[in-house]
């Protein structure tokens, strides 16, 4: 039987402890650089292409359970005894999935807007920023996901516009799209399940999230520290860099 190829990923410094970055829906692993340069830090860390994104085109992304389940048996090949895992919205769901999965492995989660704390989920946004090619529709989807009057930066249209430019990277995103907003609903992690987490959860959302509600985070074990950022919408990383350096900062 012919093994499914591993997940891309850039892999730098060096240790068996990783910061490992897990981008959402529609992006890639670039969408990290600026925060983890402004982080700092001499930890080694991992940024992946999830699965149906990027470099990691090749392998189906319509299961985030099967991409978890990838991403952690490469952690292992990778030597990573302990990570601290970061995922924003889909990353989220494949971040708190790995960690349910191998919390052996797991010292920590940070998890931006995660997709799977509720049923409701934007399908018809998520849809348009699918099948968004050129540069104007990709700013144009950025902007709706963001909160209003939030300035989309360019280099982050850009490199999404040079993702989307892959053969086969459009339809990809569309079947992602419509696996996970299937019947208008996402699908969920039950909060039974979370609450066996027992690594440090921290999560940041935005309580003007367009996306995925800022309510899906109440209800959440007390452990747990969720960090409200107000005024902001689903596109974190772009829109709250500063903070999203400093927890990427203190995951480690």
């Amino acid at each position: 039987m012919t093994l499914p190829p591993p997940p891309f990923a850039t892999d730098s410094g060096g240790g068996d402890t990783a910061l490992v970055l897990l981008h959402g829906f529609g992006a890639v692993h670039g969408v990290w650089d600026h925060v983890v340069g402004s982080a700092g830090g001499t930890i080694r860390t991992i940024a992946y292409d999830l699965p149906g994104h990027g470099a990691s085109l090749a392998l189906p992304g319509t299961r985030p359970s099967a991409s978890a389940g990838l991403i952690a048996s490469d952690l292992r090949t990778r030597g990573v005894r302990h990570a601290h895992i970061v995922g924003h919205s889909m990353g989220g769901a494949i971040a708190t999935l790995i960690g349910l999965s191998a919390p052996g492995m797991v010292a920590s989660l940070t998890l931006l807007a995660p997709g799977g704390f509720g049923g409701e989920i934007n399908g018809p946004l998520l849809r348009r920023y699918a099948e968004a090619v050129s540069r104007d529709d990709i700013k144009a989807s950025l902007a709706a996901m963001s909160a209003p009057c939030i300035a989309v930066p360019q280099p982050s249209v850009d490199l999404l516009h040079r993702m989307r430019a892959l053969p086969g990277q459009t339809e990809s995103l569309v079947e992602i799209a419509a696996a996970i907003t299937r019947g208008g609903r996402q699908g969920e992690i039950p909060r039974e399940a979370m609450a066996g987490l027992r690594m440090p959860v921290r999560l940041l959302w935005g309580d003007a999230d367009p996306v995925l509600p800022f309510e899906q985070s109440s209800g959440l074990p007390d452990r747990f520290d969720v960090v409200r950022a107000e005024g902001a919408g689903h596109m974190l990383v772009e829109e709250r860099p500063d903070m999203v350096a400093a927890l990427l900062s203190s995951a480690v």
